[in-house]
């Protein structure tokens, strides 16, 4: 695949979970936004920001804080930018009956202790950070 031209990929559970959370770290974006289990491969073009996650199954976890459901497919693409990740692909938050996929999250910058998790339904939502802290 052309956007996966010069990337740095970390291959196995352990480091691909070292690359998750440096990235999430760097882009300044929650600790906890992607709880990834049984990682096969983390992957990031740094000249467009292209990060993808592979992982074995499906993984749904709830925030707890926020009483949120969220599905993380087994492979997870996306834009990373500061406090952003955009053109979101493989996750959905349960709404209702309807599991509409997340397409953009934004931390917002000036900080105001809020995320916003925007779906190609045209749905926003806005949460307090500290609900996808590690370990939420």
């Amino acid at each position: 695949m052309a956007e996966k031209e010069g990337a740095v990929v970390a291959k196995g559970h352990e480091e691909g979970i070292k690359m998750a959370i440096s990235l999430l770290e760097e882009f300044e974006l929650p600790m906890g936004l992607l709880p990834i289990a049984d990682v096969k491969e983390v992957g990031f073009v740094r000249s467009s920001g292209y990060m993808w996650i592979l992982q074995k199954k499906k993984v749904e976890h709830s925030f707890k804080m926020i009483s949120k459901l969220v599905s993380y497919d087994t492979e997870i693409t996306g834009y990373v930018q500061k406090k952003r990740i955009k053109k979101l692909k493989g996750v959905k938050a349960k709404e209702l009956m309807l599991w509409p996929p997340v397409s953009e999250i934004t931390v917002d910058d000036p900080p105001t202790g809020k995320i916003q998790f925007k779906s190609l339904a045209g749905i926003t939502k806005t949460f307090p950070v500290e609900a996808f802290a590690a370990g939420q």
